[in-house]
């Protein structure tokens, strides 16, 4: 593709973005003309999201939601990393301030962080953060080692990756003292899959969780 070419296309590109975003919001006034002064008052969301950065993955989009429904954080294969301190203050925030009723750490099949996190080589600056993900192999080494098929072997650690991710919500002092408090938020683990494009539950027990977790960080004081 010639200069010039690729210089049309990125200006296309860019443009677009405005065209679509001034079909939306005129959309937003025809169902609603309130809908964006009721928007400018504030965001009350249900819901927070912490989700992979995958492109693919639109939080509202694939669950039905509205723009002030969620509060979405997302970061490469969905960690919850207690020195992430971006993590750690939306969650907070999210928790303490807009008192979400429910968190969502939502995974997905075919996720690229997990499959590099499979694979032995050195990532350079993304080993640190792809590191979180192998200890969850390491804590579940024999289940996944004894799944035979590679495909199956990675898609089963999207789920416990997920599953650990919801444990490190858990641990925060935040949530644990919200939920003491008021019964919320409640944690869930959820995979997202390509193929059909539905989101799978995983079934994650907050309450029970949260009882096994507590003998060793129990912050609630």
């Amino acid at each position: 593709m010639a200069e010039q070419d690729i210089t049309k296309y990125l200006r296309q590109t860019h443009d677009r973005v405005f065209e679509c975003n001034r079909t939306w919001a005129a959309e937003q006034k025809a169902k609603n003309p309130d809908f964006f002064a009721l928007l400018s008052e504030g965001q009350n969301p249900e819901y927070l999201w912490i989700g992979c950065s995958d492109s693919r993955i639109p939080a509202e989009q694939i669950t039905g939601l509205e723009a002030g429904d969620v509060f979405v954080h997302r970061n490469i294969a969905n960690l919850v990393c207690n020195t992430d301190l971006n993590v750690m203050s939306v969650i907070t925030y999210a928790v303490q301030h807009l008192k979400v009723k429910h968190i969502v750490v939502c995974g997905h099949y075919g996720c690229g962080g997990v499959k590099a996190a499979m694979t032995p080589k050195d990532m350079g600056i993304l080993n640190p953060w792809l590191r979180n993900i192998r200890d969850v192999y390491r804590l579940h080494e024999k289940e996944l080692d004894a799944i035979p098929d590679e495909e199956a072997r990675y898609e089963r650690l999207v789920e416990l990756n997920v599953t650990e991710q919801c444990r490190n919500v858990i641990k925060t002092a935040s949530v644990q003292q919200s939920y003491a408090e008021n019964r919320f938020p409640i944690v869930h683990g959820w995979v997202f899959g390509f193929r059909d494009g539905l989101l799978k539950d995983l079934k994650f027990d907050h309450e029970k969780v949260l009882k096994e977790i507590q003998k060793v960080y129990n912050l609630t004081g």
